[in-house]
């Protein structure tokens, strides 16, 4: 397919702060995807473009989130550090919480320029919660902590290989997704969750042992697609027991076509 014709999709950067202690790019602050989610997207012959921050580039440019926005096509949030409390109105219950501020406004700043044009947005673990805050949601600062007879959502020793099972909501596009499956397995690589869903975003589906919501769509069809999960799509394999994430995929680029072919 002629690169012309191949959808264009953004990704959110992933930020390793100035840290004058490292040996490489020493006092630099870097931006960068994580390969999985690159790979997974481009499956289907999607072009990928990770969207870099352009705070303070402006020296020789004018370059913004809107101009990103109106170039690509659609935007995928990505996992990775901790949303800031502060975002959703609290104080870090533990320092080590606190999260990335930086992160969090270049996120909502891109959700909204996205948003602000009609293209579709997907968002992956951290993805899914700052998409919930940034509509108005809240979230457990530590599952563990605050959902005290919770599943262990993350183990830094199995990492992708912490599995539990998720039951999906009936009558819901997931469901549709997905039909005559009432309860799949997914990987969990999380700490923090939706404690309070925004009013704009209804859930598809929740942890078994816990209730924790683990996929959440936006309620108005009329307005542009959003949806999001809370596990790892990109992280599933071939031959394992959990949930084949194709068919989300397909759903997500299909609304990114719709859309694109209403824009052209």
């Amino acid at each position: 397919m002629p690169s012309a014709h191949r959808l264009k999709i953004g990704l959110s950067a992933c930020f390793s702060h100035a840290d004058p202690t490292r040996s490489l790019f020493t006092g630099k602050t870097l931006q960068y995807v994580e390969q999985t989610i690159a790979h997974w997207l481009m499956s289907t012959g999607a072009m990928v473009v990770m969207v870099p921050c352009p705070t303070g580039s402006t020296q020789r440019g004018d370059v913004t989130y809107a101009h990103y926005a109106h170039w690509l096509d659609g935007l995928v949030l990505h996992g990775g550090a901790d949303v800031w409390p502060g975002s959703y109105g609290e104080a870090p219950l533990e320092e080590q919480w606190s999260g990335d501020r930086v992160r969090d406004e270049y996120d909502k700043a891109l959700v909204a320029a996205f948003e602000s044009v009609g293209k579709p947005i997907f968002g992956v673990c951290r993805g899914l919660q700052l998409l919930n805050v940034a509509f108005g949601g809240t979230l457990f600062q530590d599952i563990q902590t605050q959902v005290p007879d919770s599943f262990i959502h993350r183990d830094a020793t199995t990492y992708e290989q912490n599995f539990h099972s998720v039951d999906i909501v009936p009558g819901t596009q997931l469901s549709r997704l997905y039909p005559g499956v009432e309860r799949v397995r997914v990987n969990s690589i999380h700490h923090q969750a939706i404690k309070d869903l925004s009013p704009e975003f209804e859930a598809e589906a929740f942890s078994v042992s816990d209730g924790i919501v683990e996929a959440i769509r936006r309620k108005d069809r009329s307005k542009s697609y959003i949806a999001a999960l809370q596990w790892h799509p990109e992280f599933h394999k071939p031959d394992s027991d959990t949930i084949d994430d194709a068919a989300v995929l397909d759903d997500f680029l299909a609304a990114v076509a719709a859309a694109k072919g209403v824009s052209s």
